[in-house]
């Protein structure tokens, strides 16, 4: 495994060998997943897992997407690639994950695997990425060495991790959310987005693919990924972008579920026409839109917010479509519309400056871009939602937040919160 990074000379760039063929049959594919250092993008049971890294391009600061995605391209440019299957996710792909603030500590990565397992459209495909030794030769030598497909493994049971409060204790939640509403108030900003964060640690260190499947079994909707200690199932899309056509998919306004038919109908019923969350929805649509527009020939959004259903929660959602523009790649859109109104708030100069002061902790990769990048650029990005990053020590790092706005009250942000703990909880054994 080698790094890199924006800086490097082109002469002293890795030239990277791809191959991918089909294969009869990889389901499933989370038990063929690395379980030390899972690399894995799902939705529905389709998507790729990566094993092993033949390289790492690490960034930080400010410009990391943009520094990222510069490096990621000319080093696709220079790459020798073969793909024989031609779906999302074959060919030359990168797993990425990107801290959430400019200032935050935790690096932004994406990581190149030596072999790419995945699904799509009921076809199987296996990519081999290698390192290229100079001539053409070794290069097909290279990329021939037939690296072993993994087995599914038994299924394991899930690791039990116990989370406890993180740098903001509950009360002091709810505080920092009574604050928000004061300057929300006060004209000073529309809405914050709001975090907490739960600490827990992890003992087992092969248990991560059975807290994978759990989430991919309990939420099949979302993207569920892991990459590089960071692990979630995300419902919201923050762009996808394939041979041309762009989407996009905004949550923003929240309810939980009902305990019966009638009462979650209810609950939804009452979510599509709540005048608080219809209009924060409205704000993080508006806010995607002027975003991504710039970038697109046409964008269209489906007419009307939409209530999305997940196993513990009801959600506003609004979906975007339209036509590339002007050549970006995944990335360069991504680095256009991160932060959302959605995980940031509106205007959000002033929303981070006030997230990053009540807050109190960093939130890592937490809110930040989560996904893959092809050799062309196309590729899907989440954000890292309903997620955890595992670090070296095992210290596991749990988030949620919600929106806040001028009519929020503290205590039904706090129990807004304690809902979007769930699924990771539970993926922990909680």
């Amino acid at each position: 495994m080698i790094r890199t990074d924006a800086s490097a000379h082109h002469s002293d760039r890795p030239r990277l060998v791809v191959r991918t063929e089909p294969v009869e049959e990889l389901a499933p594919l989370i038990p063929r997943a690395d379980p030390r250092h899972p690399l894995l993008w799902m939705r529905r049971g389709e998507g790729i897992v990566g094993l092993g890294e033949t390289l790492r391009i690490e960034t930080s600061g400010p410009s990391r997407i943009e520094d990222a995605a510069a490096t990621w391209t000319a080093l696709a440019a220079d790459a020798d690639i073969d793909d024989r299957v031609g779906l999302p996710g074959t060919g030359l792909v990168a797993f990425g994950a990107f801290a959430f603030a400019d200032e935050s500590a935790s690096t932004s990565v994406l990581v190149v695997p030596e072999l790419v397992l995945g699904r799509r459209e009921g076809r199987a495909w296996v990519t081999r990425i290698a390192l290229a030794t100079g001539d053409d030769e070794a290069a097909d030598a290279a990329a021939s060495v037939v690296l072993e497909i993994p087995e599914p493994a038994p299924k394991r049971r899930v690791p039990r991790v116990t989370f406890t409060p993180g740098a903001v204790p509950p009360e002091e939640y709810e505080s920092a959310v009574a604050e928000a509403v004061r300057r929300i108030d006060g004209g000073e900003l529309e809405k914050v987005v709001l975090a907490r964060q739960l600490l827990g640690e992890l003992h087992e260190e092969d248990g991560l693919r059975a807290t994978i499947n759990r989430l991919a079994e309990d939420y099949p909707d979302t993207w569920v990924y892991a990459v590089d200690g960071l692990i979630g199932a995300s419902p919201e899309t923050l762009v996808r972008v394939d041979h041309g056509t762009v989407s996009a998919r905004v949550l923003a306004g929240t309810t939980a579920r009902g305990a019966g038919e009638a009462s979650d109908r209810e609950r939804a019923a009452a979510l599509a026409h709540s005048a608080k969350d219809l209009a924060e929805h409205a704000l993080a649509v508006a806010s995607a839109v002027k975003r991504l527009a710039p970038h697109t020939a046409r964008l269209d959004t489906s007419p009307e917010p939409f209530t999305l259903q997940l196993p513990n929660l009801w959600h506003l959602a609004t979906d975007l479509k339209g036509t590339l523009g002007d050549g970006s790649s995944s990335l360069d859109l991504v680095q256009a519309v991160h932060p959302t109104a959605a995980v940031a708030g509106t205007p959000r100069r002033v929303a981070l400056h006030v997230l990053a002061e009540l807050e109190g902790f960093d939130r890592g990769r937490y809110a930040g871009p989560v996904g893959w990048i092809d050799g062309d650029g196309d590729g899907e990005w989440a954000i890292a939602l309903r997620c955890a990053q595992i670090s070296p020590d095992g210290t596991v790092a749990a988030y949620a937040g919600c929106g806040i706005v001028h009519d929020s009250e503290p205590a039904d942000e706090l129990a807004e919160t304690v809902m979007k703990f769930r699924p990771i909880v539970e993926a922990f054994g909680g």
